[in-house]
């Protein structure tokens, strides 16, 4: 497809040479082509979607790739390989030898830093601009974070450090969902917006820079008017804001901004960019924004198989086997059904790991945490103290996260929290970052740790309903990503003995022995 400004964009020094003005055409042409592409290979589409004024205006503010853009997760960022020089390779996304569906430093030297999980940017963000203070060098670091990411407690640890440190760093949050941070009432946006901008001006801030030195020199007068300024400055950003939560971790707070208006991104970034300290930028997104599906269905076009572009639905296929995910996800609604001590917990994977099934049948006793797999477990301690069977049904490689409260929270207490894995093993598209491959490694040095694996979909069902009813302590189920093998299914659930071992065929020559608990 003929496209005027973005088939002449092979890197972002590219995009810098276009005229501001020409900015909205750009960004029409940058999701068309998203829309285009990902409907035929899949992979991360909704976030995307959302993210493109936003990275048309940070490779245009900024110097990249001698300023640092450090995206959280890589959802986001799939404008961002479009700009940087991969768009004729998109179609190789997510396939063996193609582009990574996550952020890869191999790939581009525009990946500062390689992402599959979240909270990690603000941390590797506030490292590559400490290396930079020390190495005596000039250049401007962003990390960008989606909403969700502020659900994980290592975004706040990172935040506390960059506030005491006092690094020149920019962190901008890109807010889709979250309602602590969206609930701003429609009739304040446009004062929001016109005092935000104020805030960032360089003029308002050479002005306050001159005032705070006058001020220096007045003794104790000066310091009256220096402490009234501040708090006429704090009180106003109090009314105006939602971030006072930041300013107290030591950043400065700009926002929230429309973040699909690109002029007023690229202004804002400009203003902002000579500015000293941790500066935090809040802009407004929609996911999906853009193509009607997306934006009507969120959810459900975050992640996609190859669809028709008119209508956003992927091709089912016919006599499709149910995956194993599906089957847990069931195997649970009816073990809770029959134990009200049973919950489900997640770290903001429902849909992944086959929990929205209770959402929808039972909710309350379904508990999405987040993006904080720590705190998932041991909140599910917490809950196991008091008599309930908390099921953490986390993926493999996000579990690796919450290594320690696994063994001190459950394994030292003796502590009957269920953790079911999901994606155990390779899991093929999404990369080595999301590969089960190492669970059943750091599991089995755990003590008191039992670990189970089924051949088919009705032994996850009978090892689910064992693990359960297990009263040893922490007990784990791992399976793979994929469809399931087609064996029939019983009404009922079995109690596996643990550590018996079961005859799958007999012969003469080999001995092959597989073990399903550990």
């Amino acid at each position: 497809m003929e496209y005027r400004f973005l088939n002449t964009i092979d890197v972002p020094e590219d995009l810098r040479k276009i005229d501001l003005k020409d900015l909205r055409i750009v960004c029409a042409e940058l999701r068309d082509f998203l829309v285009d592409s990902v409907s035929k290979t899949g992979g991360h589409f909704g976030a995307g979607l959302g993210t493109v004024e936003l990275t048309v205006a940070l490779h245009y503010a900024f110097l990249t790739p001698r300023d640092k853009l450090i995206w959280d997760t890589g959802h986001q960022a799939y404008p961002h390989k479009i700009l940087t020089g991969r768009r004729n390779r998109m179609h190789t996304i997510r396939k063996l030898h193609g582009l990574s569906g996550f952020l890869k430093r191999s790939e581009s030297e525009y990946d500062v830093f390689g992402a599959g999980h979240a909270n990690t940017a603000i941390s590797a963000a506030l490292g590559i601009a400490t290396a930079r203070d020390l190495a005596g060098d000039n250049y401007k670091v962003v990390a960008i974070v989606g909403d969700g990411s502020l659900t994980g407690g290592m975004a706040y640890e990172a935040m506390n450090n960059a506030g005491l440190l006092r690094k020149d760093m920019i962190v901008v949050l890109n807010d889709n969902e979250m309602v602590s941070l969206s609930s701003v009432r429609p009739t304040l946006w446009s004062f929001h917006n016109y005092f935000s901008e104020v805030l960032t001006h360089p003029s308002y801030n050479k002005f306050k820079t001159n005032v705070w030195e006058l001020t220096g020199k007045l003794d104790t007068f000066g310091d009256r008017l220096r402490s009234v300024a501040q708090k006429v400055e704090r009180g106003v950003k109090a009314v105006v804001t939602p971030g006072m939560l930041f300013e107290a971790l030591g950043f400065r707070y700009f926002g929230p901004f429309n973040g699909h208006n690109v002029f007023k991104l690229v202004e804002i970034f400009k203003h902002v960019r000579d500015l000293n300290g941790p500066i935090l930028i809040h802009v407004r997104t929609m996911k999906g924004k853009g193509y009607a599906p997306a934006e009507k269905e969120a959810t459900r076009l975050h992640g996609v198989t190859p669809f028709d572009k008119i209508t956003g639905i992927s091709p089912k296929k016919a006599n499709e086997l149910p995956s194993y995910t599906a089957v847990f996800g069931e195997a649970m609604v009816e073990i809770c059904r029959k134990n009200p001590k049973v919950v489900g917990i997640t770290a903001a994977m429902p849909d992944g790991t086959g929990l929205t099934l209770l959402h929808t049948e039972i909710p309350d006793r379904f508990f999405d945490v987040g993006i904080a797999e720590q705190h998932a477990v041991t909140f599910a301690a917490g809950m196991a103290t008091q008599g309930y069977i908390p099921v953490a049904a986390i993926y493999s490689t996000f579990l690796q996260r919450a290594f320690d409260q696994v063994i001190h929270d459950c394994a030292i207490q003796k502590l009957h929290v269920v953790f079911v894995m999901d994606r155990g093993g390779l899991v093929g598209a999404d990369g080595p970052t999301h590969h089960g491959s190492l669970d059943l490694s750091y599991l089995r040095c755990i003590q008191g740790m039992v670990v189970m694996a089924p051949k088919d979909e009705q032994e996850l069902r009978d090892m689910l309903f064992t693990a359960i009813e297990y009263r040893g302590g922490p007990i784990a189920l791992r399976y793979p990503r994929g469809n399931a093998l087609g064996v029939p299914i019983r009404p009922d659930f079995q109690k596996l003995e643990i550590g018996k071992a079961e005859t799958v065929r007999k012969g003469k020559d080999l001995a092959i022995l597989a073990r399903r608990c550990l």
